[in-house]
């Protein structure tokens, strides 16, 4: 099972059977296009856009505290975001350098036939960026999670206070 998500509606969530691929992805389109036409979510949403364009959703697995699969997969999940955060980080400075340049796209200013070619480049990289940005942000929900996994795991059967990292102990007083 595959899920995808569009870019301009992260909230909308199109689940298809199988792994990503061309056919999973046209299968999601035609669900979007029937989403569309039963008046489900409103046409303008899906102007444009094309079955490549879907964002790949991870969904956060089911973790059972105290099992040692739950702390393999909690390692993963972390492992998981470390690569998702330097994937975003990466592409975010490149990303902005262009957001600034499109402005000049709302002037009277002439453009050249240069300038379209950097501004066709920069929306690659705005778009690799915003995929990558959106990816992290789901991970991050789903790393809490995992996290807190690891943190029982690495508690004491006596806990002491100075064994617990401090950013747990502050998260677990602001729960009570």
């Amino acid at each position: 099972m595959v899920q995808y998500t569009l870019p301009q509606a992260p909230e909308l969530k199109i689940n298809v059977s199988g792994k990503d691929s061309a056919k999973a992805r046209d299968k999601a389109m035609e669900k979007l296009i029937g989403l569309i036409e039963s008046g489900e979510i409103p046409p303008e949403t899906a102007d444009g856009f094309g079955p490549q364009q879907f964002i790949e959703v991870d969904e956060p697995g089911t973790l059972i505290v105290g099992s040692e699969d739950a702390l393999n997969q909690a390692v993963q999940i972390l492992s998981g975001l470390a690569t998702l955060k330097l994937k975003a980080q990466d592409s975010r400075a490149a990303a902005l350098e262009v957001r600034e340049k499109i402005d000049i796209l709302f002037t009277d200013d002439p453009i050249s036939e240069e300038d379209i070619a950097e501004f066709k480049d920069g929306f690659k990289i705005l778009k690799t960026y915003a995929q990558a940005n959106l990816k992290y942000r789901a991970a991050r929900a789903q790393a809490e999670t995992a996290r807190e996994v690891l943190d029982e795991a690495l508690k004491s059967p006596d806990p002491d206070p100075e064994d617990i990292p401090e950013e747990t102990t502050k998260t677990k007083s602001k729960k009570r």
